[in-house]
């Protein structure tokens, strides 16, 4: 029976999560598998990754193979870089103080660029949050200018006195017509 590391997937529509798996290859996705060896969530960023790494370390030293994506999951959480070093302790090349040394300090690498992934994260949705509520201030800043525009009465001119100008057409034209006559 060859056995596969691999993920069986779970959740609703378009919001997928996966238990990560050992199964008998012969086995659908979904269906039969021996043994759940942790979860994982893509829909977190960075993803989130629950392993339990003994047993999936002990899986692929029984001959399980992994999936494609699982072997990146297991790289990721060291599990293959651990199975890597155990075996170089089994052919003699260093001992087994000086591989969980290596692996020490390997893991710690990868919590810090972990930690700095979150950081820079909060950072930038912290920085387009903050870019968000300035346009929207400015876009209701607009609008209130609008609307304070549009309420506001136009000006009134005040317009000259309305006896005089009539008056005045009036007076030109009794002068012109009393010109006109005598002009005869």
């Amino acid at each position: 029976m060859p056995a596969k590391i691999r993920l069986a997937r779970h959740g609703k529509k378009h919001h997928a999560y996966y238990h990560i798996v050992v199964a008998d290859s012969r086995a659908p996705r979904d269906g039969k598998f021996i043994e759940i060896i942790g979860n994982y969530n893509p829909n977190s960023n960075p993803a989130t990754i629950n392993l339990d790494t003994e047993k999936a370390l002990s899986w692929l030293n029984n001959g399980a193979q992994p999936t494609d994506t699982c072997r990146a999951i297991l790289s990721y959480k060291g599990v293959l870089y651990k199975n890597h070093l155990s075996r170089g302790v089994a052919k003699g090349l260093f001992t087994e103080e000086a591989a969980n040394e290596k692996f020490l300090s390997w893991s710690e690498g990868k919590a810090s660029k972990i930690e700095e992934k979150k950081s820079r994260l909060s950072q930038e949705s912290s920085k387009t949050l903050a870019e968000r509520l300035a346009a929207e201030s400015k876009k209701k800043e607009a609008i209130a200018e609008a609307v304070r525009i549009k309420n506001t009465p136009p000006p009134v001119e005040e317009a000259p006195a309305a006896t005089e100008e009539p008056a005045a057409p009036a007076a030109e034209a009794a002068e012109g017509a009393a010109e006109a006559p005598a002009a005869e």
